[in-house]
């Protein structure tokens, strides 16, 4: 199969870096980008095309990674409809949800497959977490994704940015229906960039979401209460930890009490963007549903805006 990149920023490259590994799924034939310079450097240090026009790229290739700004999503997504070119499009899936809905509609028309980059969900802790859960009654979820300021996220919604990965596996760790949602945040130069959100679900769960992008250090953690245990999880060391009751004080013969029991999860060392492709390359191959399809990712999308909508009028308010 033959894929590109549109889009060579941070994100774009990575694309670009794990493709140019994935030679026994996959022919990496160029990028393009509106920047042609760097569009051109990437192109070199990978010894692939870079294309002038983005219709040139398509024209080349049966699939590809989209890593543009968030207002270009819907506009690149509908040209790779056109040239019918299966798309893995960065979150979110496209700036609005009205935008969102046509490029599903009309993906599933020309029969493409439309992936969108949650890319935590390929993270090994997730995944072990799942597993975790599945014998668990849980109780509560608190989830916090903080970060410095950086000036590629500058004037963007930390909600639509960071949240959104929260939100995404939030779904995928609680699938029951939401019974009410509560959301408070801090603006900083015209966009919010401390959100905090509090959710029940109709099965009495709770969870709770804080991202920032106002802090001076990366966090990426996730703690889940259950009747039985207390599990955490580290997104970024990819460690997990479970702490469990032995519900009673066992005496033991050399004088001291054992409380509770601590196990520490072997999480696979797997790059979730390697994960992500792979997925995105077999669905096309295989015909088979993507592990993050475009409706779970416009679900996700839908209540980030509800999120963020709220926020903004307790802000004006």
């Amino acid at each position: 199969m033959k894929v590109g990149v549109i889009g060579t920023g941070v994100m774009g490259k990575h694309h670009v870096r794990v493709y140019s590994s994935l030679n026994d799924h996959c022919q990496l034939i160029g990028v393009y980008d509106a920047d042609q310079k760097r569009a051109q450097e990437v192109a070199r240090e990978y010894d692939i095309l870079s294309f002038f026009t983005l219709d040139e790229l398509l024209a080349q290739v049966d699939a590809v990674s989209i890593a543009v700004p968030i207002p270009a999503h819907f506009e690149v997504g509908m040209a790779c409809i056109r040239h019918r070119v299966h798309m893995l499009m960065e979150k979110p899936l496209t700036a609005t949800l009205a935008e969102a809905s046509e490029l599903i509609d009309r993906a599933k028309e020309a029969q493409l497959h439309l992936q969108v980059g949650h890319i935590e969900l390929f993270n090994p802790a997730i995944g072990v977490l799942r597993s975790i859960l599945e014998g668990e009654e849980v109780v509560a979820i608190d989830m916090h994704r903080m970060s410095p300021m950086e000036p590629r996220i500058q004037g963007i919604d930390v909600v639509l940015d960071a949240m959104l990965h929260d939100i995404y596996i939030l779904q995928h760790l609680q699938p029951g229906a939401l019974a009410r949602m509560h959301a408070v945040g801090q603006s900083y130069q015209g966009a919010i960039k401390h959100a905090v959100a509090l959710f029940q679900f109709e099965s009495g769960v709770i969870a709770q979401i804080t991202a920032s992008h106002l802090t001076e250090e990366k966090v990426r953690t996730l703690r889940v209460v259950t009747r039985q245990a207390f599990v955490q999880a580290d997104l970024l060391d990819k460690k997990v930890v479970i702490s469990r009751s032995t519900n009673f004080l066992e005496k033991q013969s050399d004088g001291y009490s054992q409380q509770n029991i601590l196990e520490k999860v072997i999480v696979p060392g797997i790059e979730p963007l390697r994960a992500e492709l792979i997925d995105f390359l077999q669905s096309i191959t295989k015909k088979t549903p993507t592990l993050v399809s475009a409706e779970s990712g416009m679900q996700a999308l839908q209540l980030a805006t509800e999120i963020s909508q709220q926020i903004q009028q307790n802000l004006s308010g």
